[in-house]
């Protein structure tokens, strides 16, 4: 396992996973991009939020639907010792058909978001998603 730091924040991730340089001219949110092969990419972005988790939820799921997306589960969970929204979603485009999983933490007035989009239909990539998630710690 390796680590990726932040300073603001830190999550361990398998070695097959790759960070690549995240986009943050398109995307200046964007604290993280790992990818593994090219069949899945996780993107984690932060910014300040004056939300909260219930109303997050019915917007995320909205966009969701909204771009064509088919909501598979989408639910408040524990995970890393904070209250999340975990969300599963297939999105079926012209040009590919992908699983999304999405993890919502709102701490302390920020939003993290962490969202894998997948070809892999093993769980694999899936699994170790959630153990990366389990390892997302914010620093103080």
């Amino acid at each position: 396992m390796r680590t990726f730091n932040t300073g603001r924040i830190t999550f361990e991730y398998p070695d097959e996973w790759e960070v690549e340089k995240a986009d943050i001219l398109s995307n200046p949110d964007c604290i993280a991009t790992l990818s593994k092969g090219s069949d899945n990419l996780i993107n984690a972005v932060m910014f300040p939020t004056a939300t909260n988790l219930d109303d997050y939820k019915i917007f995320m799921e909205d966009a969701i639907s909204d771009d064509g997306g088919v909501i598979i589960a989408s639910d408040f969970v524990e995970i890393s010792k904070k209250n999340a929204i975990k969300l599963h979603a297939n999105m079926d485009t012209p040009e590919i058909n992908f699983d999304i999983h999405t993890y919502v933490f709102i701490e302390n007035g920020d939003i993290y978001i962490f969202e894998l989009r997948t070809l892999d239909v093993s769980g694999e990539s899936e699994r170790q998603f959630k153990n990366i998630i389990e390892s997302f710690e914010i620093l103080k």
